[in-house]
C-alpha cells in the first residue's frame, strides 16, 4: 500500500507519493547546497513534487519556475506550491523543457537529472521517463537546455553519480559551461564518495571550490556536519 502521508520540513510539508522523483537525499542536499541572491529568479528541470522549488523558496529566491515532462508530478507540485507560505513565487509547468519557451532568462538552473543511463531500466515507463536520461533527457540536451536558458552571469546546480561527472562535464565544455564549484558526498565514514553536487557558469573560474560532505558515521548515525548542515530544514534537528 502506497503512503499518501506529507514529508514534513520544518516550514513546509509536502506531498510526493504521486510524483516520479520522491523527497530523497540527493534534492535535498543540493537544495541546501546551492548558494541563492534574494533577487535571483530560478528554474528548476525535473521538479518532480517540487521539493527544490520549495527549499529554495524558504531560503529566499525571487521567483521559481519548475518544469517536469510527467502531468501526476506537475499536479502534485502545484498541490504543494499553493500549500506553502511562497505560493506566489512559485510555478508549475507540464512541459518538455527542450521545448520550453518563457521569454526570459533564468540567474540560477537548478536540477536533479536523470542518470541511471548505465543501469536496468525501471519497470514503469514514467519512472524511466524521470530517471534515464537516454528516454528523455540526455546530458548533452540537458546543457543545451540551460545554454539557452541562463544569464550570462547565471549559475547551474546539479546532482550526479561521481562516476559519471567527468563525462557530464566534458559534454557541458562543449555548450560554453565550466565547473566553478563541486562538493563530493560520501554516505558514510570510510567509504568513497559516490554523489557530487556541481555548480557551472559560462566562463573558465579562476579556481574551483572544492568540498566534501559526510552523511552518516561509521555507526551509521548522521554526523555532525550532516545535522549543521540541514538545521533549518530538518525537524527535529
Amino acid at each position: 500500500m502506497t503512503d499518501a502521508r506529507p514529508f514534513h520540513f520544518k516550514h513546509f510539508s509536502l506531498f510526493h507519493h504521486r510524483s516520479t522523483m520522491k523527497v530523497g537525499t540527493d534534492a535535498i542536499l543540493l537544495g541546501r547546497w546551492v548558494e541563492v541572491r534574494p533577487t535571483d529568479v530560478v528554474l528548476d528541470i525535473g521538479t518532480g513534487c517540487g521539493l527544490l522549488p520549495l527549499m529554495l523558496a524558504q531560503k529566499g529566491v525571487a521567483q521559481v519556475d519548475a518544469v517536469d515532462i510527467d502531468a501526476a508530478s506537475v499536479e502534485e507540485a502545484t498541490v504543494n506550491f499553493k500549500a506553502s507560505q511562497w505560493r506566489d513565487r512559485l510555478n508549475a509547468f507540464c512541459v518538455d523543457v527542450a521545448g520550453f519557451q518563457p521569454n526570459k532568462l533564468y540567474d540560477l538552473i537548478v536540477s536533479n537529472p536523470p542518470f541511471f543511463n548505465r543501469y536496468s531500466k525501471c519497470d514503469s515507463e514514467r519512472k524511466s521517463r524521470a530517471r534515464h536520461n537516454d528516454v528523455t533527457l540526455s546530458y548533452a540536451s540537458l546543457c543545451a537546455v540551460v545554454a539557452r536558458l541562463l544569464k550570462p552571469d547565471g549559475r547551474f546546480a546539479l546532482v550526479l553519480p561521481l562516476s559519471v561527472s567527468a563525462e557530464f562535464l566534458q559534454v557541458a565544455k562543449q555548450t560554453g559551461l565550466h565547473l566553478h564549484k563541486r562538493l563530493e558526498i560520501i554516505p558514510m565514514e570510510g567509504k568513497q564518495p559516490n554523489r557530487v553536487n556541481l555548480e557551472l557558469g559560462f566562463g573558465l573560474w579562476p579556481e574551483i571550490e572544492e568540498e566534501t560532505f559526510v552523511i552518516r558515521k561509521a555507526d551509521n548515525r548522521f554526523t555532525a556536519q550532516y545535522n549543521e548542515f540541514l538545521k533549518e530544514f530538518y525537524l527535529g534537528l
